[in-house]
């Protein structure tokens, strides 16, 4: 429950206004998405709503898919030209040295791109950087960086500057970082320090009941074996926005990271497993021949075809409709909605029998699965507990100043899978002169000092994450653009635009593994010595 005051009277209500579009460049950053699944085609519309920059291509091995990112956002109606269409990064990477060996001829050409918005399955990630590293193209990563330690020290060391100087533009797609609410809450905390030192800090993400299902029990990120732990695939935004408050310094700070102490996490499979199955349901591993699925308020038919829930008969037809069935807007335009109805229940019909080969059930998502009999084995609740030392800078000449932003703090993430808001995260910070309750709407503020409360409403971005997405694509490009048309430096364009550096991503991930470690483990995990051994001497450092 957030705080409250004596009366509204006691309320200062302050309203924010949206930050303006870029004007549009005269020589626009180009991009090419490679993924054209929700995540690109998130971005690709970001880019077109809220940014100086222009979408030039698209590389995605389903036709559909590609045909579909391609009519909306680069070619229209009129197919692809030359440079637009690759069936894949390797495609493209082939095509772009190619291109590239017959300028150097002196032969006319089409123009390249200048970055590329990497939105594939989280498992592809680090092939895909490190095979495009040789063309020196800005990348945004979707997040996850990668899915395994290894692979996110193997990006590290890929990208990493080259005899100390940064060649291109990173980002990852911790659009966390970039809602207008987030933004205001890190400004009030580390710029105007509005509750003065952090003491505490408990953050709690709500998956949502239906969402958790769609995702982690029937969908790609279900099982460890096949992408990662739910902390990463789901989390690891949390993580990064705790460590962005309460690690990295204020904007244009000299400071170093204000680097966490010990790591600790609990959490397992609470729920989804088959010895949560009701009895009534028998045998049945499929929502739409199960005999109590009307009573079920895991039915896939409601979730998916129902009124509720974004299903299909609400209107929708984008997520998590079109993750069941990418071509449900053509099947309504050829058949009408009878025949989507029809086509998405089919898919739902999709089941496995006793005698299908197990490799062939771990590789598919049957999204009319029964819940209790899927093979999901990642968590669907988990805590994790970050302390942090007393860390003062000796080189400030002010006593009174050496501990601002550095003193000893605790964070309390909680990822829990059944509740009724759907990833509509909510933050208790308590200070030493102040507290704050920040939900995804508005901030409110209680200063010890004076008794009085702010409450601050940032302006409502449309787009997903809170604006987030745009936000992202807005300041990923502005920096690309700094570079290319203004002569920027990378270094500055990287932090002054971008705010987060390459080691600042690997460090959220890489705590995150830290964290896995620590609850299989079940131990306290001292994480400037894992950090030491892990990370740094994987890189030879």
């Amino acid at each position: 429950m957030a705080p409250h005051a004596d009366s509204p009277a006691d309320q200062d209500v302050v309203q924010l206004e949206a930050p303006p579009r870029p004007p549009m460049s005269s020589n626009p950053p180009r991009i090419l998405i490679i993924g054209a699944g929700s995540r690109g085609n998130a971005y690709a519309r970001a880019t077109g709503r809220s940014t100086n920059g222009i979408v030039v291509a698209v590389a995605e091995p389903i036709p559909y898919k590609r045909q579909r990112l391609g009519e909306a956002y680069i070619w229209g109606k009129s197919g692809p030209s030359e440079g637009q269409s690759f069936d894949d990064w390797k495609s493209f990477l082939s095509y772009e040295l190619d291109r590239r060996e017959r300028a150097s001829r002196g032969e006319e050409v089409s123009e390249g791109v200048d970055a590329v918005f990497i939105c594939t399955l989280d498992e592809q990630h680090m092939e895909v950087i490190v095979g495009l590293a040789e063309l020196d193209l800005h990348v945004m990563c979707e997040k996850p960086l990668a899915t395994t330690l290894e692979d996110c020290v193997k990006i590290y060391k890929a990208l990493s500057p080259s005899e100390g100087k940064q060649k291109k533009i990173f980002s990852i797609g911790h659009v966390l970082r970039y809602s207008p609410h987030n933004m205001l809450l890190r400004k009030l905390l580390l710029e105007e320090r509005i509750v003065g030192d952090v003491l505490s800090v408990n953050h709690t993400e709500p998956v949502g009941w239906w969402h958790f299902t769609h995702s982690y029990v029937r969908g790609n990120w279900r099982k460890e074996s096949t992408t990662a732990p739910s902390l990463l695939t789901k989390s690891c935004h949390d993580i990064d926005l705790l460590l962005w408050l309460l690690c990295s310094p204020p904007p244009n700070s000299d400071k170093t990271a204000h680097i966490p102490t010990t790591v600790s996490s609990a959490g397992f499979l609470q729920y989804f497993n088959k010895s949560r199955k009701p009895t009534a349901a028998g045998d049945a591993t499929n929502c739409l021949s199960c005999p109590i699925e009307k009573s079920c308020k895991y039915s896939a038919k409601k979730i998916y075809l129902g009124p509720d829930h974004k299903g299909l008969a609400s209107g929708n037809t984008n997520w998590p409709v079109d993750i069941v069935l990418p071509e449900i807007e053509e099947c309504i335009s050829i058949k009408g909605q009878a025949g989507g109805e029809a086509a998405l229940t089919a898919k739902l019909e999709e089941d496995y029998t006793t005698s299908t080969p197990a490799t062939e059930v771990s590789s598919k998502n049957y999204f009319g699965r029964c819940v209790y009999e899927a093979d999901n084995d990642v968590c669907d609740d988990q805590t994790v507990t970050l302390t942090w030392e007393n860390d003062p800078l000796s080189s400030l000449s002010d006593p009174e100043k050496a501990l601002q932003g550095r003193g000893a703090k605790t964070a309390i993430f909680h990822m829990v899978a059944h509740t009724r808001k759907i990833c509509e995260r909510y933050t208790h910070i308590y200070g030493t002169d102040g507290e704050i309750y920040a939900d995804s709407t508005t901030i409110t503020v209680e200063d010890f000092n004076t008794g009085a409360t702010k409450i601050y409403k940032p302006h409502m971005a449309g787009g997903g994450h809170g604006g987030g997405d745009d936000g992202l694509a807005r300041q990923f490009i502005l920096a690309i653009d700094r570079v290319k048309n203004q002569g920027c430096e990378v270094e500055r364009a990287q932090r002054e635009e971008v705010g987060c550096s390459l080691e600042e991503v690997v460090r959220s991930h890489a705590l995150v593994f830290c964290a896995e470690e620590a609850r299989r483990g079940k131990t306290v995990v001292d994480w400037g010595n894992w950090w030491e051994k892990m990370v740094e001497g994987e890189l030879g450092r």
